[in-house]
């Protein structure tokens, strides 16, 4: 991870009986589902939410994903995602993840995923200035609740 973007932000989730198998183990997409919790609630700690960048002009696309899966965690268990800005261009951003067992502290989960902004045309564009301004606020640890 790169350690000039210091802020990681922490998304509590309790796990959902339809996350989950017929053994009651979390099925392995909704890791990918609880990275894009904690990407919108890291972003909306920095003070703005997805809807407002839209807003904006900046629609996010997922153009890569990758998870190590490391352990499962099973219904009702409470699970902690921890995000971080791992890397931040004009065009895109990468988001680094680590989801751990909130009462075992066992982590589950590595995760990142790398987004492009796109325009109204669907066509990769750079992004807002005021959008990449709230980002680089994670490389200051400057979060903020928005309002």
């Amino acid at each position: 991870m790169n350690d000039s973007f210091p802020y990681e932000h922490l998304s509590e989730v309790r796990v959902r009986y339809a996350e989950t198998d017929q053994m009651g183990v979390v099925y392995h997409a909704n890791y990918l589902v609880w990275c894009e919790i904690g990407r919108t609630d890291f972003i909306r700690a920095l003070g703005r939410s997805y809807a407002d960048m839209e807003q904006a002009g900046a629609t996010l696309a997922v153009s890569d994903a990758s998870l190590r899966y490391l352990g499962s965690a099973r219904y009702d268990d409470r699970v902690h995602v921890f995000t971080r800005l791992d890397d931040l261009r004009s065009r895109g951003m990468r988001f680094a993840y680590r989801i751990v067992h909130a009462d075992t502290q066992r982590t589950l989960v590595t995760a990142t995923t790398s987004l492009i902004a796109l325009n109204a045309e669907g066509k990769p564009s750079r992004m807002p200035a005021d959008i990449y301004e709230v980002l680089m606020r994670a490389q200051h640890h400057v979060p903020r609740t928005a309002s």
